[in-house]
C-alpha cells in the first residue's frame, strides 16, 4: 500500500525534507542552533524555524486556498474557526530531544477536514520512520527501504498488562500516581508526541496520559488521524473529544490516547487522581 492522495504525498514530501533539514543543522552543532526560549519555557532553534519556511511555503504553494496553522508562525489565522480545510505544523515535535541530541523528535503535518483531523503524517527523521494516514482508511508506517505495513493498536485489555509511553521532559506526581492506581510496570520515555501516538497506532505501546495543559493543536492533529485510523482513541483526561474549532488553541485537559480497549478504565482511574 502506497500513498495514494495529492495532500500525503505533499505532505510526506514536505516532511522528509524538513527532517533532512534540521538533522543537517543539528549536525553542525549545538552552538549553531542559536537555541532561545519562548513563553513557558518551551525551546526554539534555527532548525525550528527554518523547517517551518520550508513546510508552510510548500503547503501554501500547492494548496493556495487552505488555511495554515504552524507552532513556529508569527500569528494563528483566525479563519481556521471557519474553515473547511485546516493544515497544523509542529517542524519540530519534541525539541528538548532534538537539542540533546536524541532520536525522539519529528517532523508533524496534518490536515483537519470539517474541524476534524482526517490526513497526517509524522516522520521521524533519525530512523526514516514515516507514519501516515490518508483518511481515506487504514495507517501505514514505512522505515527505510523496507515495505509499508498497516498499523493497528494492540489488543491488550488487562489493566496490569498496559505498556506506557510516556514524556521524557514532563513528568510529575500526577503522572506517578497514574502508573501506580493501573500498576504499570513498562514505561518507555520519549518526547516527541506524534511518536508517541505511533507507537500505539502500531500496537508497540498501549497508554498515553498526559495531566497537563501544554500541547495545542498542532501537537495532535497528524498523530490523532494516524490513531484513530489505526483503531486507537484520543481524549482529554475527562473523556472529551479534542476539539479543532475553538479559540484556545491548547489541550486544556490534558489528552489520554490509547488502544480504546482500556480507555473507558482509564478515564474511571484519572476521575479519583487528576484534579477535575
Amino acid at each position: 500500500m502506497g500513498i495514494t492522495n495529492r495532500e500525503t504525498e505533499r505532505a510526506s514530501e514536505l516532511a522528509r525534507a524538513a527532517g533532512a533539514l534540521v538533522t543537517a543543522l543539528r549536525d553542525k552543532g549545538l552552538e549553531e542552533l542559536g537555541v532561545e526560549h519562548k513563553p513557558g519555557d518551551e525551546p526554539v532553534t534555527v532548525a525550528d524555524r527554518a523547517a517551518n519556511e520550508l513546510i508552510v511555503s510548500g503547503l501554501r504553494a500547492t494548496f493556495p486556498d487552505d488555511v495554515i496553522v504552524s507552532e513556529e508562525s508569527a500569528a494563528h489565522d483566525r479563519a481556521r474557526l471557519t474553515a473547511e480545510r485546516v493544515w497544523y505544523v509542529d517542524p519540530i515535535d519534541g525539541t528538548k530531544d532534538f537539542i540533546r541530541g536524541e532520536d525522539g523528535f519529528s517532523v508533524m503535518i496534518g490536515l483537519c477536514i470539517g474541524a476534524r483531523p482526517k490526513m497526517g503524517v509524522v516522520y521521524q527523521p533519525t530512523r526514516d520512520r514515516l507514519y501516515w494516514t490518508t483518511g481515506e482508511g487504514g495507517a501505514w508506517m514505512i522505515e527505510g527501504g523496507a515495505a509499508p505495513r498497516r498499523l493497528h493498536v494492540s489488543d491488550v485489555a488487562d489493566e496490569g498488562a498496559i505498556r506506557m509511553v510516556a514524556s521524557r521532559s514532563h513528568r510529575g506526581p500526577a503522572l506517578d500516581r497514574v502508573k501506580s492506581a493501573l500498576q504499570i510496570k513498562d514505561e518507555l520515555a520519549i518526547g516527541s508526541i506524534g511518536l508517541k501516538l505511533g507507537l500505539i497506532a502500531a500496537g508497540e505501546r498501549d497508554l498515553y496520559v498526559n495531566p497537563w495543559p501544554k500541547c495545542k493543536a498542532w501537537d495532535t492533529c497528524a498523530p490523532e488521524a494516524i490513531l484513530i485510523a489505526a483503531g486507537g482513541m484520543l481524549t482529554d483526561t475527562t473523556g472529551g473529544a479534542i476539539r479543532y474549532d475553538e479559540e484556545d488553541l491548547r489541550r486544556p485537559r490534558g489528552l489520554v490516547a490509547s488502544n480504546g480497549r482500556i480507555h473507558a478504565g482509564v478515564l474511571t482511574r484519572l476521575a479519583n487522581l487528576l484534579p477535575a
